[in-house]
């Protein structure tokens, strides 16, 4: 219930930014405005003020702003408060305020973000730093090690770990050129980004490529550990500190994970910090739930909380901040839709409503802070997606003006009306393909295939 609520008022207040654009500034160039709906279908509940209409509607995953004059195969009657009766300058100006106002809400979002709460793992922003190694995968074949670190990713030179990621994402099971310097020498290779089946770039996609990321410098420090588990057998207590496991100094619990995994079981030694002593215990992992229904091999207790970087920015600091994390987002989004078209990467990595609502309630469990920074995330890809030339499309719209700007005349409108007609089917149709990839993401949907 709470990640409905929460993706309710995420796809809410994006349409209602989104929709607003275009009403101010339709206003501005005094179009006149008919309606102005948050959803579609049927309407629900509004008020009329002046010529407009302001009414929710019953289909909640979207909105528009109807206004006079604005039907494609509907001939101009002469009313100056018609749309197309305005100068096309100015049609493109009310079509273009839309994605405007997206991007100007992310903007506004991670301004007020960096200000305030800017919280990140202090490893993303980092050198990208290799604690562990899994065996047989990808980062094992490619030759890196613990303790190597990677210089060079795709076409990221010394990128941070957020980088390898990024990059890693937008080249799923392609193969792309990596350095790393191995006890001070630089290693050119190939890397292989193999996630398997998986369309989406997610935690479990990068386990698969067997790189653990150094989260931090500290050894991994106990919290809690629980009963009947190994680590209680073993005698760990809250407070202690892992400073090795046969001799491996891992940093995190993925790595420590890892490497359990590797072991298949096996018994390990511990060396434990405790008081300023150090302890050897020995210690014989049990596969259990480290989470999501995902059994592994795990030793049962609570990590402390990896470190964190919190920054309050001043707000000139932030605005600079702001800028420069939407662009990088935003050529990041541009980047996989090329992709997309040159099949290097899959349409199933599109989300829809579910798939969205599903990012959401993550980022609702984690803090408000990181809700925001997904919001200003969807509000781009809002933006973007509609500044695509596809009819219907605010793009669309605007690459018809552009036409007709060109030719010196309005093209016909029995032909627009049909252009329409097949791009409105099409985007159905797309609409239904990426619910389908939601849903066929779910965990119960996955028992189903044969």
């Amino acid at each position: 219930m709470t990640t409905i609520i929460y993706l309710a008022i995420v796809l809410g207040i994006m349409v209602l930014v989104h929709e607003l654009g275009h009403f101010l500034a339709a206003k501005w160039c005094g179009v006149r405005v008919e309606t102005f709906s948050i959803g579609f279908g049927r309407r629900l509940i509004g008020f009329r003020r002046g010529d407009t209409d302001y009414r929710l509607s019953l289909l909640p995953f979207g909105g528009y702003v109807k206004m006079a004059g604005d039907n494609p195969g509907e001939e101009p009657s002469g009313d100056p408060g018609e749309f197309n009766a305005h100068p096309r300058w100015q049609r493109v100006i009310i079509a273009l305020a839309g994605p405007v106002a997206n991007f100007i809400l992310a903007f506004a979002i991670m301004t007020f973000v960096f200000h305030f709460h800017n919280e990140v793992d202090e490893y993303i922003s980092g050198p990208a730093r290799v604690n562990y190694v899994v065996k047989g995968s990808p980062a094992d074949a490619a030759g890196l090690r613990s303790g190597d670190t990677i210089v060079h990713f795709d076409n990221a030179e010394n990128p941070d770990w957020e980088g390898v990621l990024r990059r890693a994402a937008l080249n799923m099971n392609q193969t792309v050129a990596m350095s790393y310097l191995h006890d001070g020498q630089r290693v050119n290779t190939r890397f292989n980004v193999n996630v398997g089946k998986t369309t989406e770039f997610n935690a479990e996609a990068m386990q698969s490529l067997g790189m653990v990321p150094t989260m931090q410098d500290a050894p991994i420090g106990v919290n809690e550990v629980d009963g009947g588990t190994p680590a209680q057998r073993a005698g760990l207590q809250p407070g202690d500190k892992i400073l090795a496991i046969d001799g491996l100094q891992l940093r995190s619990v993925p790595a420590l994970l890892a490497y359990l995994s590797d072991q298949a079981g096996k018994t390990s030694t511990l060396q434990v910090l405790r008081d300023g002593k150090t302890l050897t215990t020995n210690v014989t992992p049990e596969i259990g739930d480290i989470g999501n229904g995902i059994k592994k091999y795990r030793l049962g207790f609570r990590p402390a909380q990896m470190p964190l970087r919190i920054s309050q920015l001043p707000w000139g600091e932030a605005v600079v901040q702001s800028v420069q994390e939407n662009w990088k987002d935003s050529t990041m989004i541009v980047e996989v839709l090329k992709r997309m078209f040159t099949h290097q990467v899959s349409v199933k990595s599109l989300s829809g409503p579910i798939g969205i609502g599903q990012q959401i309630g993550a980022a609702a469990r984690d803090s408000v802070w990181t809700v925001f920074r997904l919001m200003a995330m969807i509000s781009i890809n809002l933006g973007i997606f509609n500044l695509l030339p596809i009819p219907i499309l605010d793009g669309g719209m605007i690459l018809m003006l552009i036409v007709e700007s060109v030719i010196r005349r309005d093209l016909n409108q029995q032909l627009k009306e049909r252009v329409y007609q097949v791009a409105f089917v099409c985007l159905l149709l797309f609409a239904a393909m990426v619910i389908f990839n939601d849903i066929s993401k779910l965990g119960w949907f996955a028992k189903l295939k044969p």
